[in-house]
């Protein structure tokens, strides 16, 4: 089973801001890095995950610097700056808030006559 895009994708700057908090990257990292913690369960389409870079780079919360690779392919690298550390926390709260909100509307459990245990 396979997890939804529509379910995720309003979280999409938060799991990746939350990536770069750990270090800098690159795309195919950060996808890959998603797609083991999620256990092969989910995985960012290639343009939505750059299309998230622009958005969030533009809102300032990451910036962008080009690696020295020596070997392979010159790599793109984003950072998170203060900005998006503290738009990170904000929406781990929004999440947090959001997921107890979810968590009571769809584990409501109702007696016989339709009332709400």
């Amino acid at each position: 089973m396979s997890v939804t895009s529509d379910l995720i994708r309003g979280n999409t700057d938060t799991i990746i801001l939350g990536q770069l908090l750990v270090h800098d990257s690159y795309g195919y990292e950060i996808n890959k890095s998603i797609s083991n913690i999620s256990g092969g369960l989910y995985e960012l389409k290639e343009a939505t995950l750059y299309t998230a870079f622009k958005r969030l780079e533009e809102a300032g919360y990451i910036s962008s610097y080009w690696g020295d690779e020596t070997t392979g392919a010159r790599r793109k690298y984003y950072t998170i700056t203060p900005l998006g550390r503290q738009a990170h926390a904000r929406m781990l709260e929004e999440w947090n808030t959001s997921k107890e909100i979810i968590d009571k509307l769809v584990n409501i459990v109702t007696d016989e006559k339709g009332a709400n245990l």
